[in-house]
């Protein structure tokens, strides 16, 4: 099946995506794949407040000196490099956290579990980038923010849930 479709099927049934994503077998290449597209995204889905940043219709975080394409850059380096690396370890301690619970599954379930969310949250990511990037920070920003949190915490814990239960 295609991935777009598991996205929209995640939104509806977390546990039998995950199920099914399981039952293909330990694929880590699979799973590095999504976890790579989902950082590109988050990556990508910076850019329209980048550009609102280094327009001066918000405070800067950078240097002053620092223009749009430096701030590309480093959120570049942050998303694209530094945030697998630290996926990895999320996804190793929620499995640490999930055996304390009583999981039965692995290591793998667990990265998959993470890395899926990730992948079927981002289109969440990208809309919560174009609000900051049109409407700045706010209500609205803070709103969809929050309702994507949400989102993620709801579908990465029936991921993470299925991916334990040893089945």
């Amino acid at each position: 099946m295609a991935v777009t479709n598991d996205i929209v099927r995640t939104w509806r049934r977390p546990r039998q995506v995950m199920r099914d994503l399981l039952a293909q077998g330990r694929r880590e290449d699979r799973a590095i794949v999504y976890l790579m597209v989902s950082c590109f995204l988050i990556f990508v889905a910076q850019w329209p407040r980048l550009r609102r940043v280094a327009e001066g219709y918000e405070p800067s975080p950078w240097p002053a000196e620092m223009n749009f394409e430096g701030m590309l850059t480093y959120t570049f380096f942050s998303a694209v490099i530094v945030l697998p690396l630290v996926m990895y370890g999320v996804a190793g301690l929620s499995h640490l956290v999930a055996k304390l619970f009583g999981g039965k599954g692995g290591w793998f379930g667990a990265r998959l579990a993470l890395f899926w969310t990730l992948l079927a949250t981002s289109p969440l990511f990208l809309f919560y980038g174009l609000v900051r990037g049109l409407i700045g920070p706010g209500a609205q920003a803070t709103l969809v923010g929050g309702v994507g949190a949400v989102v993620f915490l709801f579908i990465w814990v029936q991921s993470l849930r299925e991916a334990e239960s040893g089945s």
